[in-house]
């Protein structure tokens, strides 16, 4: 939601704020611009996973008839729920900069009351990366990413062939110069079309095995719990290591943590 024309502060985002009902409308109007975009360009299927915080902001009744909905959690593959190697394709809608990352509507990376840092094989990332990777570990490429500029920046590292599109420039954390919300679903949507069409032409990620995750919390407290999961390392006060070859076996480990450092915050 925070990558979407028009949200730029925590009462847009969080089910409690004032602005959130308006945020879901225009989260879920930019979702029917790429599953608009996806069918003109053939697709046949197209499932939609809700993402964001408690995964139930996508509003049914006004999501495109065509489109299957994910929505609710927990959920065993969280952000990346409903993916297999059936897919042509993975569109990244309305996705927000890594933890750190300026100018970035409401930047981080999974949690911001938990996670400080998250590294894979040494690389930084964020959402991006982490669930690029989940769909490279089915074969299947991310074509498309919306959201302010320095999302797109940040996913031309490593998505190198992806369409992205931009609709705002943060100016700061909780401010953004917004296109009209009517335009950015009009770029959505012919984005998603190209993405679509070229999806062949786009490698998936992947990432090498061994993989290792390395995690710094906000503090050492939310450290000590998570460190109860299985395989994990202590590296210092706030940083835990866990390293697998199957990179599923990383994400899941990774969800886990959180979870757990997630109840002392």
């Amino acid at each position: 939601m925070e990558g979407v024309s028009g949200v730029t502060h925590g009462e847009h985002v969080l089910r409690d704020g004032r602005e959130h009902e308006r945020a879901r409308r225009l989260m879920t109007w930019e979702v029917n611009a790429a599953v608009e975009g996806a069918l003109e360009a053939g697709a046949k299927k197209v499932v939609v996973n809700d993402s964001h915080g408690t995964m139930r902001n996508i509003i049914p009744e006004e999501l495109h008839e065509e489109a299957e909905l994910v929505t609710g959690s927990p959920k065993p593959m969280f952000m990346m729920e409903g993916i297999d190697s059936s897919f042509n394709a993975a569109f990244f809608v309305g996705y927000h900069g890594m933890r750190g990352s300026y100018p970035s509507i409401l930047e981080h990376t999974y949690s911001s009351r938990v996670v400080y840092d998250f590294f894979i094989n040494d690389r930084v990332m964020g959402e991006t990366g982490i669930n690029a990777a989940i769909a490279g570990y089915y074969g299947v490429p991310v074509t498309l990413v919306t959201g302010d500029r320095r999302l797109c920046e940040e996913a031309r590292t490593f998505l190198r062939n992806a369409v992205t599109v931009v609709v705002k420039e943060a100016v700061g954390r909780t401010a953004a110069r917004c296109i009209s919300p009517i335009k950015a679903r009009q770029l959505i949507k012919n984005g998603a079309a190209k993405a679509l069409k070229q999806a062949d032409k786009v490698k998936p990620f992947k990432i090498k095995p061994p993989i290792n995750l390395k995690v710094a919390f906000i503090n050492p407290g939310m450290a000590e719990v998570a460190e109860l999961i299985p395989g994990s390392k202590r590296i210092d006060g706030r940083t835990l290591s866990y390293t697998s070859k199957d990179l599923v076996e990383v994400y899941k480990a990774f969800l886990a943590m959180i979870t757990l450092a997630g109840t002392t915050a």
